[in-house]
């Protein structure tokens, strides 16, 4: 018996796994070995795999690709239209499936509408990806990056909201500490 739901116009090729209570909306592909979690919300038109990985609780926006190489963790939002890449500088011409890059998101990451995101980077556990922005390097827990390239514009925190000059978050007004230039829970 299915335990997930899958929209009729929609396709789900061989040996992939959905976890239950996931839902695929209008016109998605999963393709080939691919694993989806539990709890998992998969919006309009988005294509994943062959081969990719998504934890459990995660949100993927419509038209948003995820290739071979890209993983997700727990909890993560992929905004509208966000971009995955799998090779450093592909051809047309040239075959480069050899030189797929693995892309690792860690759990609670937030990724804006329209951001590109380029192969062989790790989005850490609670990093926050502004809209629009194009990362080309690996970024640190709780960090906020924006820009193109994407650049450490400031800190998130559990809440998902800017910590302030003193490092409280607005919302929950939890306290975090910077230490060695990396942000940790007080």
């Amino acid at each position: 018996m299915k335990n997930y739901f899958v929209h009729k116009t929609s396709i789900i090729d061989k040996y992939v796994s959905i976890g239950e209570n996931t839902k695929i909306w209008h016109f998605s592909h999963i393709l080939e070995k691919s694993k989806i979690g539990k709890n998992c919300i998969i919006g309009q038109n988005v294509m994943i795999g062959p081969d990719v990985k998504i934890g459990n609780n995660c949100k993927i926006q419509n038209n948003v690709s995820l290739y071979k190489g890209v993983e997700l963790s727990d909890f993560v939002f992929c905004g509208p239209s966000c971009v995955f890449t799998n090779v450093c500088f592909p051809r047309a011409g040239i075959e480069k499936k050899n030189e797929f890059e693995m892309t690792f998101v860690g759990k609670h990451v937030t990724i804006g509408a329209n951001s590109t995101i380029l192969c062989g980077v790790k989005l850490e556990d609670y990093s926050f990806i502004a809209a629009g922005a194009v990362v080309t390097k690996s970024t640190k827990k709780f960090s906020l990056v924006a820009g193109c390239p994407a650049k450490h514009i400031g800190w998130v925190g559990h809440y998902g909201e800017r910590l302030d000059k003193n490092l409280i978050c607005p919302v929950t007004k939890k306290k975090y500490l910077l230490q060695n230039g990396d942000l940790i829970e007080k």
